[in-house]
């Protein structure tokens, strides 16, 4: 049996590389998962494709082909998915989109996988061996990550030539809070699905290196295990960057605890500065944090950030790009980077401004978190969109580069390179989208935790990105769907 795996990108994102002559991102970890996950009886070749860094051909030598499936990627995904089954290929397609919206990604494809992919995939798999192969396949109910069959991702399935880095992990799934415009709740639920730290470790030692990133949505959502975790890092002696909720503020221990396991970077999703917004995104509990007072107290612990902001909520003025954009520059966040609010299908937010008759286009092309999608309450759609690339512009002035990595500290070259980066995109945001720099480690004066400089490293994801809408959708998930 030949396998083909395929992360599909719109005409933005494919095959860019943007200021460098390499993929700015790092390794997907959802295609090489699902590649070591399928049966061994099979005795399948595999390939996979990822159209951020290579073509796909258009006459692929497989028996089957899978596709993860995001809103902004699903158009091609589509597309692809037409071109092979009239060429008599089974196409089967997995994802969040497909997730959110079976009914429609059925019409595309021969088999579509709902949700999580650790049962369903090797099930649908062995009914196409067998020659049963059913239209749909669906996350188990019992699903459990605690399992002593769990692989390990076929990370060799891809040339670490290709990527930044390929040392991406997942220790987590899923996130506790309900966020109006996230797709998680929608698509998995709010129970979080939890890797054994054990596994997670020998993980890490396979692969290593010292530099690495894990792209769970909410590492800090279960604080015992978040904890355990941690704690199991220090001894492996690495750097790590990843994403968690505004929250440790109020858990001093928890902080020290992450920049005593490595932790030098963090992705924060702060959403607005003003109470209105966060309650529009049903993210209230960010007000009980102040956030000057937390970027201050990261950076004292060698913690580097990637401040995350949404423009378009119903709370959100003309006034709210300035603001924001200058907010950014006085705290000193090391990378600030801004969305534009997106309803993603399946979502709290796309139903209530549908029901609100506010969406004014389902070219699902256009949902990648920075095209306007709908109609805001306080501005038009294009005073959305050029507010959105002013504060981009603003914040990567050079003026405002230089206040914001003096004051934080990081003015080594990597931090530098990284915010010139940036300023690129910023200046080319029709052209170049695709610029989820990620902060493994960005070099910052030593204060109260010992560094390496040998261990600085800056890295750039696929889209989530995940990336801020990485919180939202993102091109390697880490919900370990096909998707």
């Amino acid at each position: 049996m030949k396998i083909a795996l395929i992360s599909p990108k719109g005409p933005l994102y494919r095959h860019r590389g943007g200021i460098f002559r390499k993929s700015l991102r790092y390794q997907p970890l959802t295609l090489t998962t699902l590649a070591a996950l399928v049966p061994p009886e099979l005795h399948a070749e595999i390939e996979v494709y990822d159209e951020g860094i290579q073509d796909v051909p258009d006459d692929l030598s497989a028996d089957l082909i899978g596709m993860t499936v995001i809103t902004g990627t699903s158009k091609r995904a589509y597309e692809l998915a037409a071109r092979f089954r009239s060429q008599g290929k089974v196409v089967v397609l997995g994802g969040p989109h497909v997730t959110l919206v079976p009914h429609e990604a059925a019409l595309h494809a021969d088999a579509i996988v709902v949700g999580y992919a650790e049962d369903a995939w090797p099930e649908l798999l062995r009914d196409f061996a067998g020659g049963t192969l059913k239209n749909e396949y669906r996350q188990a109910l019992d699903l459990s990550l605690d399992r002593p069959d769990m692989p390990f991702a076929r990370r060799d399935l891809f040339s670490g030539r290709q990527f930044l880095t390929q040392a991406v992990f997942e220790a987590t799934r899923s996130c506790g809070h309900d966020c109006e415009f996230c797709i998680a709740p929608s698509a998995w639920g709010r129970k979080q699905l939890q890797k054994p730290v054990s596994w997670v470790v020998e993980d890490i030692r396979r692969v290593g290196q010292k530099r690495i990133l894990f792209i769970d949505l909410n590492l800090v959502a279960d604080l015992e295990y978040a904890k355990s975790l941690f704690s199991a890092l220090i001894p492996l002696k690495v750097r790590w960057f990843g994403l968690s909720t505004v929250l440790i503020a109020h858990d001093r221990e928890l902080m020290e605890l992450m920049a005593r396991s490595g932790c030098r970077g963090l992705l924060l999703g702060l959403e607005s500065i003003t109470a209105g917004s966060l309650g529009d995104a049903n993210k209230r509990f960010n007000s009980s944090v102040d956030y000057a007072r937390l970027i201050t107290d990261l950076h004292d612990l060698g913690i580097a950030i990637q401040g995350c902001f949404v423009f378009g909520m119903d709370h959100d003025s003309l006034d709210v790009f300035e603001a924001t954009a200058e907010f950014a520059i006085r705290t000193a966040i090391d990378l600030p980077r801004f969305a534009v609010l997106t309803p993603f299908p399946g979502t709290p937010l796309h139903k209530r401004l549908a029901d609100e008759g506010r969406i004014f286009t389902r070219d699902w092309e256009l949902y990648d978190g920075q095209h306007v999608v709908f109609h805001p309450r306080n501005m038009s759609p294009q005073q959305l969109a050029a507010g959105h690339e002013r504060a981009w512009k603003s914040v990567y002035r050079y003026s405002a580069i230089a206040r914001r990595l003096w004051k934080a500290g990081a003015i080594e070259p990597l931090g530098i390179a990284a915010n010139l980066g940036y300023r690129f995109y910023a200046h080319r945001l029709h052209r170049f989208y695709n610029c989820d720099w990620h902060l493994s480690v960005l070099p910052r004066r030593n204060a109260g935790v010992s560094q390496d400089p040998t261990h600085s490293l800056v890295t750039l994801s696929g889209e989530t990105p995940l990336s801020h809408p990485a919180r939202r959708q993102r091109s390697d998930p880490a919900s370990l769907e096909l998707g």
